[in-house]
């Protein structure tokens, strides 16, 4: 490592108000991407044809409510409220995922691996920016707040493991 960089993490100093301003912008842009996911859901399980993948996109809808629920928590303990923010990143993963379902057409095979690449790239990202929110929470000495996006933390890995076993079984089964 370089001695001469005055950046070191020694340096880098948050104070609470700062932090607390990153951490509610960046909580608005996953609820948002949540809620832009919650009412597109149930269109990816409509389009669904594999049982497998139809069962956990209903078990995920149960999670992002969780997961939003846990967030408006997280609002009340920092009094706080949403603020409408611009998410395309986030909400355009999700459009994606029509996008390509589409491009599939009567396919019901890639329309099916299709939206389960998306699903799968999707929670990659909630985990990433859950992890980073948790770590900032701690460093914002809230144990309530650390806990609740360590349950959407859970929440999220575990539907993208789902995601990723479904996938698996779904491209590697025999044809009949």
């Amino acid at each position: 490592m370089n001695k001469t960089n005055n950046h070191d993490s020694q340096n880098i100093n948050f104070d609470g108000d700062k932090l607390k301003a990153f951490f509610i912008e960046h909580l608005d842009k996953i609820y948002c991407a949540k809620v832009h996911l919650i009412t597109r859901l149930p269109k990816l399980l409509e389009q669904a044809h594999f049982a497998d993948l139809k069962s956990a996109i209903l078990e995920t809808i149960i999670h992002v409510e969780n997961e939003i629920s846990r967030m408006e928590m997280i609002y009340t303990v920092l009094d706080s409220n949403y603020s409408d923010c611009n998410a395309k990143g986030l909400t355009g993963l999700v459009e994606d995922a029509f996008e390509a379902m589409q491009k599939q057409g009567k396919d019901r095979e890639l329309r099916d691996l299709s939206i389960l690449f998306y699903l799968q790239n999707i929670e990659s990202v909630e985990m990433a920016s859950f992890q980073i929110l948790q770590m900032a929470a701690v460093k914002l000495k809230n144990n309530q707040i650390v806990t609740l996006l360590k349950e959407n933390y859970e929440e999220a890995k575990a539907n993208r493991t789902l995601f990723l076993l479904i996938a698996s079984k779904y491209i590697t089964a025999d044809p009949k």
